[in-house]
């Protein structure tokens, strides 16, 4: 019988909402489910110490390795990583890595079908573009390779040639030249930084919101939409990240507020993006994807402009609606293998 397995860095399952979430999936497709940590890994013995769930408690079990692994966690020490690198050679895992927003924008741009959907972007180290925008009067946004929760993002306009405004979160600042010149100088020391022009996407109301479209595999291993949901800014914001304030909204209200009679055409080509954009993302990288969060804005045009794509996308209070898509996944995966 086909055992699925979820592997995590922390000892035991107890904290984890995810492993009663795949537990009880499991139990209703009738999949045997095992959750294990690195520590319990035996690679020389091809066994696991894991837990199971069985009469609303988990107990611990030394197991067969399972047939296909839930990997929902980074490992995070180097001995974690060599366990982590050895048990993918031997059992396929549910997920890969999506890369940092440089590199899906350049592989992306690069194959072209869908570059048009793509916000021109610019790693920081090019100044000199920076500064090309801003005195063109563009707004531009600062923000991280990889993705942070909304946190870190910069928003910045020229006032004049010698003063910018920048708003971090609610706060709003003007700089002259010389200390708007040591930020930038500061930003590239910490970490990789891009740039691009800001794309305006507001409620009628003026809050700022773009579109979570959330998908994943299904049990033929197939591209299946998971939810997709508008994001509306909180508190001023200019981001709406619900981590950073922001809050969910429900996709045909909204639509229909928003878009009014258009809101049906504004909805299919939502729901026709998330599909056929995630196919061309794997056949971009060559890589299995299992479960994407992909960031689009609709402009004053009613132009779709993708704003970054996400690995293992939150899903807070929807933890079971995404376990029932991984175990089947995960289960297809072992019987492909």
């Amino acid at each position: 019988m086909t055992l699925i397995g979820m592997l995590h860095y922390r000892k035991k399952p107890y904290h984890e909402k995810k492993a009663y979430a795949c537990a009880a999936a499991a139990k209703m497709e009738g999949i045997p489910f095992v959750y294990f940590s690195y520590r319990g890994v035996n690679l020389e013995a091809r066994k696991i110490e894991g837990w199971i769930y069985s009469k609303g408690k988990w107990e611990q079990r030394i197991m067969d390795f399972p047939q296909a692994v839930i990997n929902i966690s980074k490992p995070r020490t180097g001995w974690q990583k060599k366990i982590y690198r050895k048990l993918k050679e031997m059992v396929p895992f549910t997920s890969q890595p999506v890369p940092n927003k440089m590199r899906v924008y350049r592989a992306v741009k690069k194959k072209g079908d869908f570059s048009g959907f793509l916000i021109p972007t610019f790693p920081l180290k090019k100044t000199r573009r920076l500064f090309e925008l801003l005195g063109q009067g563009q707004r531009i946004v600062i923000k991280p390779f990889s993705g942070n929760k909304g946190k870190k993002i910069l928003f910045v306009k020229a006032i004049n040639e010698d003063e910018f405004k920048i708003i971090d979160g609610t706060e709003e600042k003007v700089l002259d030249s010389t200390r708007f010149h040591l930020l930038i100088g500061k930003l590239k020391k910490e970490q990789k930084y891009l740039f691009q022009p800001f794309i305006e996407c507001k409620t009628d109301s003026g809050q700022s919101y773009d579109f979570r479209l959330h998908v994943q595999k299904n049990g033929f291993g197939e591209w299946e939409i998971n939810l997709i949901y508008p994001r509306i800014s909180g508190s001023g914001k200019l981001i709406s990240n619900i981590s950073g304030g922001g809050y969910r909204g429900e996709l045909e209200p909204f639509l229909k507020e928003q878009f009014g009679d258009e809101y049906f055409n504004i909805k299919r080509l939502l729901e026709q993006f998330a599909h056929a954009f995630s196919c061309h993302l794997e056949a971009v990288f060559n890589r299995r994807f299992d479960e994407l969060g992909i960031d689009v804005a609709i402009d004053s045009h009613h132009k779709l402009w993708v704003f970054e794509v996400n690995w293992r996308p939150g899903s807070q209070h929807r933890e079971f609606e995404v376990a029932k898509r991984t175990v089947k996944y995960a289960k297809y995966l072992a019987t492909q293998h």
